[in-house]
């Protein structure tokens, strides 16, 4: 089967790898010459695990080619970004989408298969892909086949689970819904989950609403922890031995192109009936500010203003720093006058060594949990001016002697922090 896919960022290029790897012929398409001329010089161009072995496959078979245009093929998968509009209720972009979609279209012939990926505000595959395929004189469920089919993964483990998860397959009509189970049966091994195209859309939107909402409870908590000198990741742990009960943990915001994003389509969908997903994305929105005013309270004795943070992605071991709550809190920092020095062995930019970026510094800010922050050990600390972490992802396991340990659930202990009020 050929298929092309439009977009080849942290979804698409593991999809289209993965198809490549079973069998079909990928014609991979990205607007940027950068990430065309990489791959095709047989390199990926994002950290994931496992993947370059799997691109290393799938170029060996001759079943994959990057390319700036789209090519004939049987389907066709849009995953491109879909980021917030600036309005009201940061509803979805689908400028990007609207792209996609216009650029396979002079590629389309009668039995194509089209598939949208891209995670997209509810009834947007219906009532917005749909038209643009009539009015390019086809129609759908019958000589076009058109389905929402959003990926469920963790980045880190993206090639498995791609294989291994329940897919749901939301198609326009039923015929467009086996067309498109037809294709993906050939790669992924989970369930394949029957569903309308406006269904599947709010279903992978709500996947990342309840994590948010869930996230934002462990938030609240850690203030209130905080405000009332309470330790709230011990409440948090004593809670959790509840058979009934799994609280989050607390950090300092959300990011990705998931939780971050997702919440706002449906609220921004149906304002009036999602009070409880808007006060969720507050809170965590607000928790970068949180950070930010909780580090002045600790460097009010420091010797300078040189803080180093640990992390700059949204999550551990991967790098990815899209819509990452540590880059907004840097940008923060900076705008409030302290010398922040930055270190991420998982991000190119980044590019200070660890003993450089600790030197002389009065605070080490944990903001990702990367494996490697388990540990913070005298390579770190010994030329520091104040030896001292404050761990907001509560991933530092290990520290060396003598080093003062805060995270949510102690730094009443070393502030008199105000929890601002949302």
């Amino acid at each position: 089967m050929k298929i092309t896919t439009i977009g080849l960022g942290y979804i698409g290029l593991p999809t289209s790898i993965l198809f490549a790897t079973h069998g079909h012929q990928i014609t991979g398409v990205d607007v940027r010459p950068s990430v065309v001329d990489t791959l095709n010089q047989g390199l990926i161009h994002i950290e994931e695990e496992g993947l370059q072995d799997l691109y290393n496959e799938a170029l060996a078979a001759g079943n994959f080619k990057a390319s700036l245009t789209p090519a004939p093929s049987d389907a066709f998968i849009i995953a491109v970004p879909t980021p917030n509009n600036d309005d009201i209720y940061k509803s979805c972009d689908l400028s990007f989408v609207e792209s996609a979609v216009n650029s396979v279209i002079p590629y389309l012939e009668k039995g194509n298969l089209v598939i949208v990926e891209s995670t997209i505000a509810p009834r947007t595959t219906e009532d917005f892909v749909k038209p643009m395929l009539e009015r390019a004189g086809f129609t759908v469920g019958e000589d076009i086949f058109l389905a929402h089919c959003p990926e469920r993964v963790l980045p880190g483990n993206i090639a498995y689970e791609l294989i291994h998860n329940p897919r749901i397959i939301g198609g326009v009509t039923p015929a467009c819904t086996e067309v498109a189970k037809a294709m993906y049966r050939t790669v992924v091994q989970g369930e394949l989950i029957a569903s309308s195209a406006s269904e599947a859309e709010l279903s992978k939107l709500m996947e990342n609403t309840y994590r948010d909402v869930n996230i934002a409870l462990a938030n609240e908590l850690a203030k209130i922890g905080i405000d009332l000198h309470i330790n709230a990741l011990k409440v948090i742990e004593m809670a959790n031995r509840h058979p009934r009960v799994n609280l989050h943990s607390p950090g300092p915001g959300v990011g990705g192109h998931c939780l971050a994003v997702d919440p706002y389509f449906v609220a921004a969908a149906s304002p009036n009936f999602s009070p409880l997903i808007q006060t969720a994305r507050a809170i965590n929105s607000s928790m970068p500010a949180f950070v930010v005013e909780t580090t002045e309270k600790i460097m009010q004795d420091a010797p300078n203003k040189k803080i180093t943070v640990f992390g700059l992605t949204y999550k551990g071991n991967i790098d990815d720093i899209r819509e990452s709550p540590a880059m907004e809190i840097v940008e923060m920092l900076e705008f409030q006058g302290f010398d922040v020095a930055k270190y991420d062995p998982h991000v190119e930019s980044a590019t200070l060594n660890i003993e450089e970026a600790c030197a002389d510094s009065s605070l080490i800010l944990v903001l990702t949990d990367h494996s490697e922050f388990a540990e913070i050990t005298e390579t770190a600390t010994a030329l520091m001016a104040v030896p001292r972490v404050l761990d907001t992802k509560n991933i530092v396991q290990k520290i060396a002697t003598g080093v003062t340990r805060m995270d949510f659930g102690n730094v009443h202990q070393h502030t008199q922090t105000m929890v601002p009020q949302l």
